[in-house]
Protein backbone atom coordinates (compact mmCIF):
# COMPACT_ATOMS: atom_id res chain seq x y z
CA UNK A 1 0.00 0.00 0.00
CA UNK A 2 2.98 2.20 0.87
CA UNK A 3 3.87 1.81 -3.03
CA UNK A 4 0.84 2.74 -4.02
CA UNK A 5 0.96 5.94 -2.12
CA UNK A 6 4.08 7.10 -3.28
CA UNK A 7 2.79 6.44 -7.22
CA UNK A 8 -0.14 8.65 -6.34
CA UNK A 9 1.79 10.99 -4.57
CA UNK A 10 4.20 11.41 -7.75
CA UNK A 11 1.69 11.23 -10.62
CA UNK A 12 1.31 14.65 -12.21
CA UNK A 13 -1.53 16.62 -10.68
CA UNK A 14 -4.17 18.12 -13.79
CA UNK A 15 -4.54 21.04 -14.44
CA UNK A 16 -6.72 22.98 -16.26
CA UNK A 17 -4.09 25.55 -16.88
CA UNK A 18 -1.22 23.37 -17.84
CA UNK A 19 -3.76 21.27 -20.33
CA UNK A 20 -4.95 24.70 -21.63
CA UNK A 21 -4.03 25.26 -25.58
CA UNK A 22 -1.61 28.12 -25.84
CA UNK A 23 -2.50 31.38 -27.79
CA UNK A 24 -1.98 30.56 -31.84
CA UNK A 25 1.45 32.28 -32.75
CA UNK A 26 1.27 35.45 -34.36
CA UNK A 27 1.06 35.46 -38.15
CA UNK A 28 4.56 36.47 -39.34
CA UNK A 29 4.99 40.10 -41.59
CA UNK A 30 6.36 37.56 -44.25
CA UNK A 31 3.67 35.03 -44.65
CA UNK A 32 1.02 38.17 -44.40
CA UNK A 33 2.22 39.56 -46.96
CA UNK A 34 2.07 36.51 -49.27
CA UNK A 35 5.64 34.83 -48.68
CA UNK A 36 6.60 35.73 -52.12
CA UNK A 37 9.59 37.66 -53.91
CA UNK A 38 7.07 41.12 -53.28
CA UNK A 39 7.20 40.32 -49.62
CA UNK A 40 11.35 39.74 -49.62
CA UNK A 41 11.20 43.32 -51.91
CA UNK A 42 9.06 45.20 -49.18
CA UNK A 43 10.92 43.46 -46.02
CA UNK A 44 14.27 44.23 -47.74
CA UNK A 45 15.17 40.84 -47.85
CA UNK A 46 16.13 41.64 -51.43
CA UNK A 47 17.96 45.10 -50.62
CA UNK A 48 18.91 45.89 -54.43
CA UNK A 49 15.71 45.72 -55.49
CA UNK A 50 14.20 47.96 -52.79
CA UNK A 51 16.82 50.14 -53.47
CA UNK A 52 16.60 50.28 -57.03
CA UNK A 53 12.80 50.41 -56.18
CA UNK A 54 12.98 53.58 -54.27
CA UNK A 55 15.50 55.21 -56.17
CA UNK A 56 13.46 54.98 -59.47
CA UNK A 57 10.27 56.33 -58.19
CA UNK A 58 11.84 59.15 -56.33
CA UNK A 59 13.48 59.84 -59.24
CA UNK A 60 10.18 59.93 -61.41
CA UNK A 61 8.80 62.09 -58.83
CA UNK A 62 11.06 65.06 -59.07
CA UNK A 63 11.24 65.08 -62.61
CA UNK A 64 7.32 65.09 -63.00
CA UNK A 65 6.29 66.89 -59.64
CA UNK A 66 9.24 69.48 -59.13
CA UNK A 67 11.62 69.90 -62.66
CA UNK A 68 7.72 70.03 -64.39
CA UNK A 69 8.19 67.64 -67.34
CA UNK A 70 5.41 66.19 -68.57
CA UNK A 71 4.59 62.39 -68.93
CA UNK A 72 4.78 62.77 -72.77
CA UNK A 73 7.42 64.95 -73.12
CA UNK A 74 9.56 62.65 -70.53
CA UNK A 75 8.93 59.65 -72.72
CA UNK A 76 9.22 61.46 -75.72
CA UNK A 77 13.03 62.75 -74.43
CA UNK A 78 14.13 59.18 -73.22
CA UNK A 79 13.39 57.02 -76.17
CA UNK A 80 14.71 59.77 -78.40
CA UNK A 81 17.95 59.28 -76.36
CA UNK A 82 17.91 55.84 -76.81
CA UNK A 83 17.35 55.51 -80.17
CA UNK A 84 19.78 57.82 -80.95
CA UNK A 85 22.45 55.67 -78.53
CA UNK A 86 21.42 53.09 -80.39
CA UNK A 87 21.94 54.09 -83.81
CA UNK A 88 24.73 55.71 -83.89
CA UNK A 89 26.33 52.19 -81.63
CA UNK A 90 25.45 50.18 -84.62
CA UNK A 91 26.77 52.63 -86.95
CA UNK A 92 30.24 52.74 -85.02
CA UNK A 93 30.29 48.82 -84.44
CA UNK A 94 29.37 48.67 -88.54
CA UNK A 95 32.36 50.70 -89.19
CA UNK A 96 34.53 49.49 -86.64
CA UNK A 97 33.82 45.92 -87.07
CA UNK A 98 32.60 45.27 -83.27
CA UNK A 99 29.88 43.97 -82.27
CA UNK A 100 26.08 45.18 -82.58
CA UNK A 101 24.03 46.43 -79.54
CA UNK A 102 22.80 43.32 -77.44
CA UNK A 103 19.29 43.82 -77.88
CA UNK A 104 16.74 40.90 -77.04
CA UNK A 105 14.20 39.64 -79.19
CA UNK A 106 11.50 42.60 -77.94
CA UNK A 107 8.12 40.73 -78.04
CA UNK A 108 5.14 39.98 -75.36
CA UNK A 109 4.50 35.93 -74.92
CA UNK A 110 1.15 34.81 -75.08
CA UNK A 111 1.32 33.60 -71.20
CA UNK A 112 2.45 36.74 -70.01
CA UNK A 113 -0.96 38.23 -71.75
CA UNK A 114 -3.00 35.30 -70.25
CA UNK A 115 -1.66 35.65 -66.50
CA UNK A 116 -2.07 39.74 -66.96
CA UNK A 117 -5.75 38.96 -68.14
CA UNK A 118 -6.56 36.67 -65.57
CA UNK A 119 -5.11 38.63 -62.77
CA UNK A 120 -7.09 41.92 -63.91
CA UNK A 121 -10.54 39.79 -64.98
CA UNK A 122 -10.30 38.93 -61.01
CA UNK A 123 -9.99 42.47 -59.95
CA UNK A 124 -13.15 43.38 -62.47
CA UNK A 125 -15.02 40.71 -61.06
CA UNK A 126 -14.64 41.93 -57.37
CA UNK A 127 -15.00 45.19 -58.29
CA UNK A 128 -18.70 44.55 -60.14
CA UNK A 129 -19.31 42.46 -57.73
CA UNK A 130 -18.94 45.13 -55.13
CA UNK A 131 -21.05 47.67 -57.60
CA UNK A 132 -23.62 45.42 -57.75
CA UNK A 133 -24.24 44.87 -53.60
CA UNK A 134 -24.50 48.70 -53.72
CA UNK A 135 -26.45 49.52 -56.15
CA UNK A 136 -29.07 46.74 -55.24
CA UNK A 137 -29.22 47.98 -51.25
CA UNK A 138 -28.02 44.87 -50.47
CA UNK A 139 -24.92 46.03 -47.94
CA UNK A 140 -25.45 49.12 -46.01
CA UNK A 141 -22.39 48.31 -44.42
CA UNK A 142 -20.31 48.56 -47.71
CA UNK A 143 -22.22 50.75 -48.76
CA UNK A 144 -21.31 53.39 -46.22
CA UNK A 145 -17.46 52.20 -46.34
CA UNK A 146 -16.98 52.64 -50.13
CA UNK A 147 -18.37 56.33 -50.09
CA UNK A 148 -16.26 57.48 -46.99
CA UNK A 149 -13.54 55.99 -48.87
CA UNK A 150 -14.48 57.82 -52.44
CA UNK A 151 -14.71 60.54 -50.15
CA UNK A 152 -11.30 60.29 -48.43
CA UNK A 153 -9.74 59.59 -51.61
CA UNK A 154 -11.55 62.67 -53.28
CA UNK A 155 -10.41 64.85 -50.50
CA UNK A 156 -6.83 63.65 -50.63
CA UNK A 157 -6.80 64.46 -54.34
CA UNK A 158 -7.80 67.89 -53.82
CA UNK A 159 -4.54 68.48 -51.63
CA UNK A 160 -1.89 66.00 -53.89
CA UNK A 161 -1.59 64.79 -57.24
CA UNK A 162 -1.65 61.29 -57.87
CA UNK A 163 1.67 60.79 -58.59
CA UNK A 164 2.58 62.20 -55.56
CA UNK A 165 -0.14 59.92 -53.72
CA UNK A 166 1.57 56.89 -55.87
CA UNK A 167 5.25 57.77 -54.92
CA UNK A 168 4.23 58.01 -51.16
CA UNK A 169 2.23 55.11 -51.07
CA UNK A 170 5.57 53.22 -52.22
CA UNK A 171 7.54 54.79 -49.44
CA UNK A 172 5.33 53.81 -46.99
CA UNK A 173 5.26 50.26 -48.51
CA UNK A 174 8.85 49.86 -48.20
CA UNK A 175 9.12 51.20 -44.71
CA UNK A 176 6.24 50.36 -42.57
CA UNK A 177 6.24 46.35 -43.38
CA UNK A 178 9.87 46.74 -42.72
CA UNK A 179 9.60 48.40 -39.51
CA UNK A 180 6.63 46.58 -38.21
CA UNK A 181 8.38 43.02 -38.72
CA UNK A 182 11.04 44.48 -36.71
CA UNK A 183 9.28 45.81 -33.48
CA UNK A 184 6.38 43.79 -33.85
CA UNK A 185 5.53 43.16 -30.25
CA UNK A 186 6.21 46.45 -29.58
CA UNK A 187 3.48 48.08 -32.31
CA UNK A 188 0.75 45.23 -31.32
CA UNK A 189 0.75 46.26 -27.27
CA UNK A 190 0.49 50.03 -28.04
CA UNK A 191 -1.85 49.42 -31.17
CA UNK A 192 -3.72 47.23 -28.35
CA UNK A 193 -3.85 49.84 -25.94
CA UNK A 194 -4.95 52.52 -28.02
CA UNK A 195 -8.00 49.98 -29.50
CA UNK A 196 -9.02 49.64 -25.76
CA UNK A 197 -9.27 53.15 -25.66
CA UNK A 198 -11.55 53.91 -28.50
CA UNK A 199 -13.67 50.94 -27.56
CA UNK A 200 -13.67 53.32 -24.40
CA UNK A 201 -14.94 56.38 -25.84
CA UNK A 202 -17.51 54.25 -28.47
CA UNK A 203 -19.20 52.60 -25.53
CA UNK A 204 -19.62 56.27 -24.00
CA UNK A 205 -21.33 57.58 -27.23
CA UNK A 206 -23.64 54.66 -27.40
CA UNK A 207 -24.43 55.60 -24.01
CA UNK A 208 -25.28 58.70 -24.79
CA UNK A 209 -26.87 57.97 -28.35
CA UNK A 210 -28.99 54.80 -26.30
CA UNK A 211 -27.04 52.20 -29.49
CA UNK A 212 -26.07 49.21 -27.79
CA UNK A 213 -23.96 46.93 -29.99
CA UNK A 214 -21.14 44.05 -29.91
CA UNK A 215 -17.37 44.77 -28.71
CA UNK A 216 -14.38 43.21 -29.25
CA UNK A 217 -11.09 43.59 -27.26
CA UNK A 218 -7.80 42.40 -27.41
Amino acid sequence: MGEQDLDRASAPVNDSSSTATPPPPCKSVHSALGGGQVADVLLWKRPKVGALLLITTSIVWYLFEQAGYSFLSLLANVLLLLVGILFFWAKSAATLNRPLPPLPNLEVSEDFIRKAADAARVWINQGLAIAHDIALGRNAKLFFQVATGLWLVSHIGTLLSFLTIAYVGVVLSLTVPVFYDKYQARVDEKLCVAHKVLLTWKRRLNRMTGWKGPYQLC
